[in-house]
């Protein structure tokens, strides 16, 4: 029994803080777990910057409203779910993710919540589970799925890793440097090639 599980941003969809950051003139906000690791420390310093600036969820979420997929991550995704079940495990959250999913079709997706004060403002973000893509893959694996993974940043690697396969997907040229045994995939017919010859 195969799963295949991808990350969201980057793979199937712009990059959500990068759209935010241009959106709102503030160019620290592009920073994203290609260039910070530690997730926690990242989101509690956008947190602190969306403080600094009075920006709250709605600013954010009209942002998203204009967002599309990259172009070919919805047939891709179509195509995928055809040969195999699909889940999109993130480390964005419910409040962002619900428009995107309309957009793609309304696959599964496993993601983290915002704390949101009456006031719109957030106050804070609870992680589904530590170390969410691993642990997911992990217990996908201990009721009986092989996991074939996909995704672009530092957070993928240890779902990558500890699947039957793993791809690199539109990644920066450090992590593909840094990770020579994975291969790396800059289109979808690629990663959907890759992805077939390990379901056959």
């Amino acid at each position: 029994m195969d799963i295949v599980c991808l990350d969201l941003e980057g793979v199937l969809v712009p990059e959500i803080w990068i759209a935010f950051a241009k959106e709102s003139g503030i160019p620290e906000l592009k920073k994203t777990t290609r260039d910070e690791p530690d997730y926690d420390k990242l989101m509690r310093w956008r947190l602190g910057i969306l403080k600094e600036h009075g920006l709250g969820l709605k600013e954010i979420q009209d942002t998203i409203a204009k967002i599309d997929p990259i172009p070919g991550a919805k047939e891709f995704l179509d195509e995928l779910r055809l040969l195999t079940q699909v889940i999109i495990i993130s480390d964005t959250f419910t409040q962002f993710a619900k428009p995107l999913m309309k957009k793609l079709g309304w696959p599964t997706i496993f993601c983290n919540t915002l704390e949101v004060a009456e006031s719109g403002e957030i106050t804070g973000f609870k992680m589904r589970i530590e170390n969410p893509k691993y642990a997911t893959v992990k217990a996908l694996q201990s009721i009986g799925y092989d996991t074939i993974a996909s995704g672009d940043s530092y957070n993928d690697l240890g779902m990558i890793k500890a699947s039957k396969a793993g791809f690199l997907f539109k990644s920066t040229e450090q992590i593909i440097k840094d990770n020579p045994e994975l291969p790396a995939y800059e289109t979808y017919d690629d990663l959907l090639a890759a992805i077939k010859n390990v379901l056959n």
